[in-house]
């Protein structure tokens, strides 16, 4: 019998650039976390993070290799060239975070007292976490939107831009549990109202995107995207001076760190890390805007 539908496999999925890449992507992931959990251990929440970022990225390389191997992917009811733009984006930053936590706190460089073979086994495993953040900044480059090209959105930079700009709102929040004492004066609940605004409608941004849907909103999705942005830069720009404010004027903080704070549980160290990203993703909304004058939206990639 002959096929008139082409070939039933997609071999350019593991034998490109990109395919390459995410090969590797689910050998050192595999990798990481079996040296781990056979050998090397994990403890406590930064642990348990740092497996569940290997495993997640594994299990979601694995699904996205068999799903363009097979062409399963034509049948999701997703716009598949966001989605694996967004993720690619969303690896990276996870994977870097994991390869940075697991070394600082478990690898040692004498044996004392864990031993010398679950230390060799914590040093593979972070030199494996390391080369698994590289393959993932490798497919976010040859994925990135090139000059001229028609691509998806999420492949643009303002769209891995959104990516980053939700993941530094994830440390804010972190920071904010982590008795920062935001609830102690109405201008700091302000700060925290922005940054949950701005991320939720950042990730509002992104499902439209990544599910491919833009097309049937009754109102125009780029310029609101745009506006949105412009509104972001505002509303940072208001955190980014009320926050030290309210912090570190020692009319109502302290502008020093407390000699008596203990350390990991110091309400003054959290304060600084949300004013420290606070600046950093009114940078990166700053960035967006500008970049998101260049580019034009396909909601059908």
């Amino acid at each position: 019998m002959e096929s008139t539908g082409g070939p039933y496999l997609n071999t350019a999925a593991v034998t490109s650039p990109v395919g390459i890449a995410r090969l590797l992507q689910m050998t050192f992931g595999c990798t990481t976390f079996s040296l781990v959990a056979h050998q090397g251990g994990f403890s406590a929440a930064y642990g348990t993070f740092c497996m569940f970022v290997w495993t997640f990225c594994f299990a979601i390389t694995v699904f996205i290799i068999a799903c363009e191997f097979t062409h399963l992917h034509s049948c999701l009811n997703l716009s598949w060239g966001n989605f694996t733009a967004a993720f690619a984006m969303l690896a990276t930053l996870m994977s870097i975070t994991a390869a940075v936590i697991y070394p600082l706190y478990f690898v040692q460089v004498g044996c004392y007292p864990i031993g010398c073979e679950v230390r060799d086994f914590r040093i593979a495993a972070s030199v494996f976490a390391g080369l698994l953040f590289v393959t993932y900044a490798a497919e976010v480059f040859l994925t990135r939107a090139k000059p001229g090209q028609v691509t998806s959105y999420m492949a643009t930079i303002s769209g891995l831009l959104k990516i980053v700009q939700a993941f530094v709102a994830c440390i804010i929040f972190g920071a904010l549990v982590n008795d920062s004492q935001y609830g102690k004066y109405v201008a700091t609940q302000w700060c925290v109202a922005v940054y949950s605004f701005c991320f939720v409608v950042t990730v509002v941004v992104v499902a439209f995107s990544v599910t491919g849907k833009t097309a049937l909103l009754w109102f125009p999705f780029e310029r609101s995207v745009v506006i949105y942005t412009f509104g972001a830069v505002l509303l940072y720009a208001s955190a980014a001076v009320i926050w030290p404010v309210f912090c570190f004027d020692s009319k109502y903080g302290s502008p020093r760190r407390p000699g008596l704070c203990a350390k990991g549980k110091c309400p003054w160290d959290s304060q600084l890390v949300i004013a420290i990203f606070t600046y950093v993703n009114l940078l990166l909304y700053v960035l967006d805007l500008a970049y998101s004058q260049r580019i034009r939206f396909v909601s059908h990639l």
